[in-house]
This record gives structure tokens, C-alpha cells and sequence, in this order.
């Protein structure tokens, strides 16, 4: 398999170009041939011409590269290592939404040909690809998985928005479903992974590092909120707290905030969900992301209760959102987190505006019933910082003073502007 897509005799093919696989794609693009596809065509339109849907690609990652983008699934059958990076989201009940990922592997699985690879990149509980995706794959192929068609696993580590930590820089974990399938796999990746390969020993194992990373990250974002919950009975700024307790060599560095997202927000739930299927029930965990998923409701109610302390009437208040996104700087609004203190506020009466330099405006509307604002207009009772983009964090005292009423608030939740608001009530986690 590594000598003909080397040698360009077979094509390797990308099902799902979003954030995680389109820059998959244009990388091995830029060694071998690639097929690119999408299930929405209008997404397939944009990269055609060079744009990348999520705005996390410019237009030069596009150039020099050997790819064919398409949204019929019948094109998938010039390729034989097939890389699935579709989305593993969660119901309204906090359920694993396998859904994507089945189609994807159905999709897969009418093309499949004997001697062919399928290599799974979304994140899923330890034993999804054996116990869910094999079998639909084989359903629809009329093969046998180990015998007819090989199976791996390698799990994506994309940060939205982050500059330096990017695809090829970062270490990539990758298996099979045997000893000659994991080594072609780990081959074939590292054609383009610099920072090197990682072969974990099966599928199973490197399912379970993906999932703890990102659930580990929960757990002690969740210890920050908890301790910014109990700091603020005391009257104490938690981040003032975190850099007197950082000058320890040994303390390690997380910070409260919303915890939203497409990953560290989701992926506890599909291992929680793994655990209590075993007959496990994982407390801490849950208690994480219980803690992580109020602290948009918290928020909004101590605005509430600042504007209240103001002597104000709720009910007659303004309050200006800056932020709608899952995190700085992207402009992803999927399981937004700031959308939870909106909730709050409105079911406290008060009247919300919503800007974000990033989102689109479509897309909150469509997904929230939000209408983003161009920009603020009138005066605030209260002006919450609720993701911290650049253009936001770079906003002295000032540029607040006019927008905010007599005795605004400026509520700032990650803690952006600490040391620069003397003249407003300021309030962080």
C-alpha cells in the first residue's frame, strides 16, 4: 500500500474536509494523490477555489498540491487507503451521536475493495472502530475485515486556532488492526508528519489516548472553575490566585472558563458513556463535566446579581455578549458555551446583544435563533468579555467607558483585562 500511493499507481481519499480533514488532505496532497470528499457541496464549491470553509487554512496551503475535491461518493473509488474525520458530537442528551460516523463508514464500505485500507480519525470511545465501524463496513463491502481489507485507527490532535501546534508539528498516534496494516499506517503518515510517529500497540489503545487527553484537560479545567466558585465567596480573584501558586516549578497551568467545543466539551461523555456500559459508574468524570457545562448559567446569574446590587430592575437591563464562539480566535460556534449565559440572562428578563468579530452571522442564526449585532449601540448596564479574541484582549478602559451606563459592569471571564479596569465594577472567574 505505502509503494503505490508512493508511486502514485493509487490514490489515498479524505471523507470529511472540516477542520480536521481538510488540512489532512492538502498535506498528503502534497506528496501523493488525493481525493478530497464532502458531503455538502457548497463546502466542496468553496475549496475548489481555494477557501477554506472553517478559516483555519489560507490560500497557499491549496497551491502545489495534487487533489481532487468532490462531493459524489462514487469518486472514492479510485482510491484504496480511505481516512475517515468526520464529527463525533452528542445528542441533547449527552449521548455519543455515532451518526456521521456510521454513514461515513457506509459510504466506505459500498466502494470498499479488496486490499484496501480505512483508517478512522474521529475521536470514540475505546472499541467504536471494532465494535461499530468494522461491522458496517463489512455489511456493505461483503468483506472480511483482517482478511479482505485492513483497518486502523489515528486520531486527530488539530487545535482550532492555534498558529504553531499544527498538523505535521505534532507527535501522531497511529495502529492497525494487525502487525502489517500498523506498520504500513505508521509509514504512510509519517510522509508527512515531521514531528514523528507514535505506534501504539492496537486500536483500542491509541482510542483511549485520544479520549483521555481531552477529558483529562476537562477534569482539571473543571478544578479551576470549582475553585473560582468557592474564590468568589471569598472575595478573591482566582487568577490572582493561579499566578502566586504558578511560581511552583511543579503547578500545572490551567485557568477557569467555558469548556465548549467539539472536543474537550464532548469527548468525556462518549469515555463516560464506554464506562457505564461496562457497568461502571465514572465519578469523576461526570462531576467535571457537571461542573464545566453550569459555569455559562453561573456567569450569567452573578451578572444578574451585579446589575441587581446596582439597584436595577433586571427586567429593564442591557447587556452587550463580546464572543459567540466555542474559543478565541476561531470561528467555530458549534456547542458555544457562551450561549448558556445568554439563556440565563434572558430567562432573568434582561435584553442581550451578541457581537462576534468571526462568526457568521448565518450560522449563530441558524444554530441559536441568536441575531449578532454589527455593533454595539446605546448604553450597557453590563459588558461581559466572554471569549477572549485578540481584537478584544488588545481593548483598554476606555474604548468600555462610553457603551456602559452609570454604574456598568464589566464582566471579564477569562480574565483579559485584569490590572486595566479602575474606574467600572470589574468581575472575573
Amino acid at each position: 500500500m505505502y509503494n503505490k500511493l508512493v508511486k502514485k499507481k493509487t490514490k489515498l481519499s479524505v471523507i470529511g474536509l472540516g477542520y480536521v480533514g481538510l488540512p489532512i488532505a492538502l498535506e498528503f496532497a502534497k506528496k501523493i494523490k488525493v481525493i478530497g470528499f464532502d458531503i455538502r457541496r457548497d463546502r466542496v464549491d468553496q475549496m475548489k477555489k481555494g477557501i477554506d470553509p472553517s478559516n483555519e487554512l489560507t490560500t497557499e496551503a491549496f497551491k502545489n498540491t495534487d487533489i481532487f475535491l468532490t462531493s459524489d461518493s462514487s469518486d472514492l473509488k479510485e482510491a484504496s487507503f480511505h481516512i475517515i474525520a468526520v464529527p463525533t458530537p452528542t445528542n441533547s442528551y449527552n449521548l455519543p451521536d455515532l451518526g456521521p460516523l456510521l454513514k461515513a463508514s457506509e459510504t466506505v464500505g459500498k466502494i470498499l475493495k479488496k486490499g484496501d485500507y480505512v483508517v478512522y480519525e474521529s475521536t470514540v470511545y475505546p472499541g467504536c472502530t471494532e465494535d461499530d465501524c468494522i461491522p458496517v463496513l463489512e455489511k456493505y463491502s461483503k468483506l472480511k475485515c483482517g482478511r479482505d481489507f485492513k483497518v486502523g485507527f489515528s486520531p486527530e490532535r488539530i487545535n482550532p486556532g492555534d498558529r504553531n501546534h499544527t498538523l505535521t508539528k505534532i507527535i501522531k498516534v497511529t495502529s492497525g488492526c494487525d502487525p502489517e496494516s500498523a506498520e504500513n499506517i505508521a509509514k504512510i503518515y509519517e510522509l508527512i508528519i515531521k514531528a514523528g510517529v507514535y505506534r501504539a500497540s492496537s486500536i483500542k489503545v491509541a482510542e483511549a489516548a485520544k479520549i483521555i487527553e481531552n477529558t483529562q484537560r476537562d477534569i482539571n479545567i473543571a478544578f479551576m472553575n470549582e475553585l473560582s466558585l468557592i474564590f468568589n465567596r471569598l472575595g478573591v480573584n482566582t487568577f490572582e490566585v493561579l499566578e502566586a501558586a504558578g511560581t511552583k516549578w511543579n503547578f500545572l497551568k490551567f485557568y477557569p472558563g467555558l469548556v465548549g467545543g467539539h472536543c474537550i466539551g464532548v469527548d468525556p461523555y462518549y469515555l463516560s458513556y464506554k464506562a457505564k456500559a461496562l457497568g461502571y459508574h465514572p465519578q469523576m468524570i461526570d462531576s467535571g463535566r457537571f461542573i464545566n457545562d453550569s459555569m455559562g448559567r453561573y456567569i450569567g446569574k452573578q451578572t444578574v446579581k451585579k446589575i441587581i446590587a446596582e439597584g436595577k430592575n433586571p427586567n429593564n437591563a442591557r447587556v452587550l455578549i463580546m464572543g459567540i464562539t466555542f474559543k478565541e480566535d476561531v470561528t467555530d460556534i458549534r456547542n458555544s458555551k457562551v450561549v448558556d449565559i445568554i439563556a440565563e440572562l434572558t430567562d432573568f428578563g434582561v435584553s442581550v446583544d451578541v457581537i462576534d468579530p468571526g462568526a457568521d452571522v448565518r450560522d449563530v442564526k441558524k444554530e441559536y435563533k441568536i441575531d449578532l449585532k454589527n455593533k454595539p449601540f446605546g448604553k450597557y448596564d453590563a459588558i461581559i468579555l466572554a471569549v477572549n479574541h485578540k481584537q478584544y484582549c488588545k481593548l483598554e478602559e476606555k474604548w468600555f467607558t462610553p457603551l456602559l451606563d452609570e454604574s456598568g459592569i464589566i464582566v471579564d471571564v477569562k480574565g483579559a483585562l485584569r490590572g486595566r479596569i479602575k474606574d467600572h465594577t470589574y468581575w472575573s472567574l
